[in-house]
């Protein structure tokens, strides 16, 4: 994100001592050899001599677009001004939330190792007893799932809801799989089981701890990122300058603002891709953009599939694509087991936990698992929790009854839309490429700290006069849209209004800044006149 550019403004004014040396006030000519786009040299940070420099030739299918870009410039490099300004602070809560998120899943490893590790034992022993454990622990509670151990020496995490159980969070009770002892419990929060440091984390930068209400600043924040980023980039790439490889290295030898412009410039390009990414994925699960993107999802039959767990009333199969197996055996191998004979459900025979998962397993979920227990009308769903790439989160429907797979959903049969989605949000979250995905968005978020402060540094220093402590650097005189040729100007215009309806919070802060922006034009005309 950058929050100025070396030609911001056009009042000489405006220029400080520090930033004379790479700023021109050409931003008056529309013309494609602009001098505000020039670019200096690397050796020397100033401008070439105009009575010794020699233009370039002018090369005449370059023109247009050239000319185009003059006209844009102004306009962009306004919308830049204010939305990066104005809406930093809110990235800026959002980037340090999010570095130090992407920090805390190592930080759980060490916090809470009690509850996640245990000795490995020779053998390990049934799921049932491992429940039965945790019941005793938790009487108050009532199982609803279980995370079976992803790698030797992890624990079973069986997951319960109490009485005063929050929305999307549960009670975690960990137990030793080798000797069913319970090692501890702790509040655990959505389908990735964050654990209460990372949850609290996750709060703060979702919402601020406010809520509902306070997802606001967090989805405001998305809607503008993604603008901020692709509005400086075109800013810094439309600089003239010696080679392309410029634009992601910094100027040696430059001071003052013209290294900082430089640093903001060159960090901000590389960071881009990663930014709008962050943005495009955190809108999908907002309040008011994320309803719309569900809803095209719909639309276009990308919804999200989910297993279908429902029981036949009459009979106690299945109704799903795996149902009809009325009167079929229990599956090869279950009817010998131990644990098979004395469960009962509330419909009958239940066959147990631990045949479950062997149905499961014997359906193709190999990996990590969370098996979801029968409720009234639905039998047991057992899914792959594997969110590390190559995903594995493949899940199946199992008859409590007689172990027959109710229905089955494989993650490659989801719509592209939809797969899409699930990679996005996992990759967000950290999830999708574990360590290493962790440590890119905690570089992606201090980049964006870091380019915040840099921007803000910049406008301070394009205050009128050092001597003015509370002075600030200008934005672009008002008015830049006149430039904008009619034919590019009416779909810009209509872009923008859709834009706005589909990310609501964008649109209303943009025409919340349109109406402030003209008041203080017509305020600031009026005074003019009386004196």
């Amino acid at each position: 994100m950058a929050i100025d550019d070396p030609a911001q403004g056009t009042d000489t004014s405006d220029r400080t001592p520090d930033a004379t040396s790479d700023r021109s006030t050409s931003d008056r000519s529309t013309s494609a050899t602009s001098g505000s786009d020039r670019s200096t040299s690397a050796t020397s940070g100033s401008a070439p001599d105009a009575s010794t420099a020699t233009p370039p030739a002018a090369d005449p299918d370059s023109a247009p677009a050239a000319s185009l870009w003059a006209a844009l410039r102004p306009l962009v490099l306004r919308l830049h001004f204010y939305a990066g300004l104005l809406t930093a602070p809110l990235l800026l809560v959002a980037a340090t939330t999010g570095f130090l998120y992407s920090l805390s899943y190592q930080a759980e490893k060490v916090l809470y190792r009690q509850e996640l590790r245990a000795p490995v034992g020779d053998r390990t022993v049934p799921l049932s007893e491992q429940l039965a454990a945790a019941r005793a622990a938790h009487p108050e509670g009532t199982v609803t799932s279980v995370r079976l151990p992803s790698e030797e020496g992890a624990t079973t995490r069986v997951m319960m809801s109490t009485p005063d159980s929050e929305e999307f969070k549960s009670l975690a009770v960990f137990v030793d799989p080798y000797t069913a002892e319970v090692r501890g419990d702790l509040v655990s929060y959505g389908s990735s089981g964050a654990l209460p440091v990372r949850t609290w984390l996750s709060e703060v930068h979702r919402h601020l701890q406010l809520g509902e209400p306070g997802r606001i600043y967090s989805e405001l924040a998305a809607s503008w990122l993604w603008v901020v980023a692709l509005g400086g980039l075109l800013l810094w790439a439309g600089r003239r300058r010696a080679s392309k490889r410029a634009l992601v290295v910094p100027e040696r030898g430059a001071t003052g603002r013209r290294r900082t412009l430089s640093l903001h410039g060159s960090l901000g390009t590389l960071a881009v891709t990663g930014l709008v990414l962050l943005s495009a994925t955190g809108l999908t699960w907002s309040t008011y953009a994320g309803d719309n993107i569900t809803a095209i999802k719909d639309q276009l039959g990308s919804a999200t599939p989910v297993v279908s767990a429902a029981l036949d009333s009459k009979t106690g199969g299945g109704t799903g694509a795996g149902g009809g197996h009325e009167g079929h055996e229990s599956m090869p191998g279950m009817e010998g087991m131990e644990g098979m004979e004395g469960m009962h459900g509330e419909g009958g025979t239940d066959i147990g936990v631990d045949l479950a998962v062997v149905a499961a397993r014997q359906a193709g979920l190999d990996g990590p698992i969370a098996v979801t227990l029968p409720t009234e009308g639905n039998g047991y769903v057992v899914a792959q929790i594997d969110n590390q790439f190559p995903v594995r989160l493949d899940s199946v429907a199992v008859d409590p009854s007689s172990g027959m797979i109710l229905d089955e959903l494989r993650f490659a049969d989801y719509p592209v839309l939809a797969q899409l989605t699930r990679i996005g949000i996992d990759a967000h979250m950290g999830l999708f490429l574990g360590l290493a995905n962790q440590l890119l968005l905690a570089a992606l978020a201090l980049a964006l700290i870091l380019l915040i402060v840099w921007g803000y540094r910049m406008w301070w220093l394009r205050r009128p006069t050092k001597e003015r402590w509370l002075g600030a650097g200008r934005p672009l005189p008002r008015g830049a849209w006149r430039k904008v040729p009619l034919r590019v100007l009416v779909p810009l215009v209509v872009a923008t209004a859709l834009t706005g309806w589909f990310l609501p919070l964008f649109g209303i802060s943009l025409l919340v800044f349109l109406a402030l922006d003209g008041a203080l034009g017509l305020w600031a005309r009026a005074r003019a006149a009386r004196t």
